[in-house]
């Protein structure tokens, strides 16, 4: 099941991000029973059972949150909500323009976010 995930998260990266990522490593990789990518070793957005979930900036969230579909991450009904994250709707992920932006926005936020406290990457 989780291949199936990594195929289609592979396949909307590629459309969503042809030639936005000038030097910047990223990678799709299995993620518990789904994917998801990294950007410079950094996870950035998921795709899974629960939808294709993104880490944007607050304002962000906050603008995308009232657009019809949009929901906060939750991997487990009473888990915790990830905060960090907005799952989209599919209405997002069938325009491509529209997916691109918010991808290259997610890549770009979570790359300039610093190195967590003792944690060393090579």
């Amino acid at each position: 099941m989780a291949k199936e995930y990594l195929d289609k998260l592979t396949a909307l990266i590629d459309k969503a991000t042809s030639g936005t990522s000038k030097n910047i490593s990223l990678e799709c990789k299995h993620f518990f029973s789904g994917a998801a990518l990294y950007a410079n070793g950094k996870i950035c957005l998921s795709l899974t059972p629960v939808g294709f979930a993104i880490k944007l900036p607050e304002e962000s969230r906050n603008a995308l949150l009232k657009q019809k579909g949009t929901k906060t991450l939750r991997y487990f009904p009473e888990g915790p909500i990830k905060k960090d994250y907005v799952v989209l709707p599919i209405t997002i992920l069938n325009d491509v323009q529209v997916l691109r932006h918010w991808v290259t926005l997610s890549i770009e936020h979570v790359t300039s976010l610093p190195e967590p406290v003792g944690k060393k990457r090579k």
